[in-house]
């Protein structure tokens, strides 16, 4: 069933536009309580008497949206998560975690207003737009950065690993250094033996 809205609905529409929905919703919530009216002939003589009225109503939500368009405009907004090894994010941001993070800031922007492009999936900055309404368009931008704490947690544990890696080199070349020593040796060591022998067998001839 097609009806014009008088006001605005959430996960719906804005005041003005023509929408479809089911006619229990209609005749249950929406013309009852004043939110909409049947788009049908009867009701858009109706509606020309009230056109004023909505035109104000409409102007504004309007005023609204650009408002918010204003605070939205070039921000950065920055969320602290907790990454894997490779700087994927244990799930994704959303837009309704986007969402609640403007209301925290003031900002009503429901989640259905947002468009996230890229996924957001990784550390990065990724830009969002927000429809507020028709020809009102934000951009702004979301920024993924790791918890500080595991920051520091990864960076202790790579300063480990190439403390690790340089000790185990060191001994390595420790070792091949000792094995040398040990080759140069030995012809000396052979040479020594044969002289005692060979003083051995001359105090034997005496």
């Amino acid at each position: 069933m097609k009806v014009i809205l008088t006001e605005k609905v959430t996960a719906l529409g804005n005041v003005g536009e023509v929408v479809n929905v089911s006619s229990g919703y209609a005749r249950n919530f929406l013309i009852p309580n004043r939110y909409a009216v049947l788009a049908d002939d009867g009701n858009k003589k109706q509606l020309e008497h009230h056109k004023k009225a909505l035109a104000k109503k409409v102007e504004g939500e309007k005023s609204i949206a650009t408002d918010l368009q204003a605070s939205l405009n070039g921000k950065v907004y920055e969320f602290i998560k907790k990454v894997g090894a490779s700087g994927k994010l244990f799930g994704t941001v959303t837009s309704n975690e986007i969402s609640k993070r403007l209301k925290e800031e003031g900002l009503d922007v429901e989640r259905r207003l947002l468009i996230i492009e890229v996924p957001i999936k990784s550390v990065g900055t990724y830009s969002i737009k927000a429809k507020l309404f028709p020809e009102v368009e934000a951009v702004f931008e979301v920024k993924v950065a790791m918890d500080p704490k595991q920051a520091e947690e990864m960076k202790a544990l790579a300063n480990k690993k190439a403390k690790d890696k340089k000790e185990a080199a060191e001994k390595a070349e420790a070792a091949k250094a000792e094995g040398a020593d040990a080759e140069e040796k030995s012809p000396s060591e052979e040479a020594e033996r044969s002289l005692d022998d060979e003083a051995a067998k001359i105090l034997r001839s005496f």
